[in-house]
């Protein structure tokens, strides 16, 4: 982009973060429009991806691996119910649907605890068997791709170690392993797993590397590494699912206009596992969160810089925070607020919900005053099924403001404001409360000692 914003110090000398390398254009306006209008132009998957020769599914040399006794694959089976997805050159993906690991997110429990909730909120709603395992790490792809200072083998390691965790979590319950099917949160830590195993499918080398370091863990199964026969995000689950969340909608959504952010993490990096639908904006656009929003009876509007990043970036946020925030307010909300006249914008990732809700206060300190709510799809999904907007949601977290969206969806926010009031002395007074049944909430894994667990009873009539 021209004209980054830079710091020049008392000597003059810049500081960017970006190296030397990195130098202002001096654009006029005029040539910083023409630079960046094709991003402007129609752009959809035909144009940017289906034109090119076809690329390699690597689960054909993953199946080919195992049977060579290489590695051992975690297969999704008939208790996980899978559902089949069609991804962007039309192969099958196989979307597990219970008996389900929840990978979390390390941005979304400090930054946005709704956004967990409402995904666990809504797999209670319908059904859905699932595991809160505790004993899980971040995915560490945060520092790769923000400072660099990662390596292959520390990802691949952590890749392997974690969905390794979810292939044994069941022992804890006296069920065996493969039980649990990992469900990852965050898109960024789905981006880094599918590139990583990549990896590891094609590199012999990284192979053993790897082992030695999962082999000291005991983090084998049979002395081989275990790789997942897909790695699948939340946005799929609800996408497979859409039809059964709507079956559970008790709010009228008809008269919101919203605007969707796909995340690059989520359909750009190993876009040939993307979900494409071409019942959904003609099969142009990724179908996640689209066909969601769409199946609840929002109005999907389209805009011109849908496949803008949000400005995040992970080098940018660290680096060059101001080339964030304004990309954020100028690329998308602004377009969204303007030309699409938006309520409301819909994500699918971590960064990039924080990044477009809690950066807009900046816009309104350099008179650019634009205000959006930033929510996620499941979130957005929970409202209108009936989720408490401040318990549950959580939308009190957010900076964007939320109430007109609540008004507009006939949410009586100042009345459930005073009820959650009400609600968090009780818990300040010692009251207990769970989304769930705590002891699905467990550690295990390796050196895992079991504890002596008794049935809670239920409590008496009327209580």
């Amino acid at each position: 982009m021209s004209n980054p914003t830079h710091r020049p110090s008392q000597n003059g000398e810049r500081f960017t973060g970006h190296g030397p390398e990195w130098k202002p254009a001096n654009l006029s306006a005029s040539e910083a429009a023409t630079a960046t209008a094709w991003v402007e132009q129609r752009i959809d998957r035909r144009s940017m991806l289906t034109n090119k020769d076809r690329v390699e599914d690597v689960r054909d040399a993953m199946w080919q691996l195992e049977k060579e006794g290489q590695i051992k694959v975690h297969r999704i089976t008939d208790q996980h119910e899978p559902i089949e997805a069609k991804t962007l050159y039309g192969w099958t993906k196989r979307v597990p649907t219970t008996q389900l690991w929840h990978h979390k997110s390390c941005g979304q429990c400090g930054n946005i605890p709704g956004y967990p909730v409402s995904l666990l909120w809504l797999q209670n709603k319908i059904g859905t068997s699932y595991l809160d395992e505790t004993d899980q790490t971040s995915c560490t792809a945060w520092n790769y791709h923000g400072s660099g200072i990662g390596n292959i083998e520390s990802l691949a390691a952590v890749f392997l170690r974690n969905f390794h965790q979810a292939y044994v979590s069941a022992k804890a319950q006296g069920l065996p392993e493969g039980y649990y099917y990992p469900l990852v949160h965050c898109g960024t830590s789905f981006g880094n797993y599918k590139e990583v195993r990549a990896y590891l499918i094609h590199s012999a080398k990284l192979r053993e590397s790897v082992t030695k370091i999962l082999g000291k863990l005991g983090r084998l199964v049979d002395g081989k590494l275990l790789i997942p026969e897909e790695v699948v995000h939340y946005s799929e689950w609800l996408h497979v699912m859409r039809h059964r969340i709507a079956d559970h909608q008790t709010i009228d959504a008809s008269a919101v206009r919203a605007t969707i952010h796909p995340a690059c993490h989520v359909y750009k990096m190993v876009p040939e596992d993307a979900i494409y639908d071409d019942e959904i904006l003609e099969g142009n656009r990724v179908a996640v969160s689209t066909g969601l929003v769409q199946r609840l009876g929002a109005n999907v509007i389209d805009y011109k810089t849908w496949y803008d990043c949000c400005g995040f970036g992970f080098r940018h946020i660290i680096s060059e925070r101001e080339f964030t925030r304004s990309f954020a307010i100028d690329r998308k909300i602004r377009v969204a607020v303007e030309e699409a006249q938006a309520d409301v914008m819909i994500g699918h990732d971590t960064g990039c919900i924080t990044t477009l809700d809690k950066n807009q206060w900046i816009g309104r300190a350099a008179g650019k005053p634009y205000e959006l709510p930033v929510l996620a799809d499941c979130q957005f999904a929970a409202l209108v099924c009936g989720a408490d907007p401040y318990k549950i949601v959580q939308t009190h977290w957010h900076a964007s403001p939320i109430e007109r969206l609540l008004e507009k969806l006939g949410i009586d926010w100042k009345a459930k404001k005073a009820e959650f009031e009400q609600y968090l002395e009780q818990i300040k007074s010692g009251a207990a409360d769970q989304l769930y049944d705590p002891r699905l909430r467990i550690t295990s894994g390796p050196g895992f000692k079991p504890i002596k667990r008794e049935v809670i009873p239920p409590p008496p009539p009327g209580e």
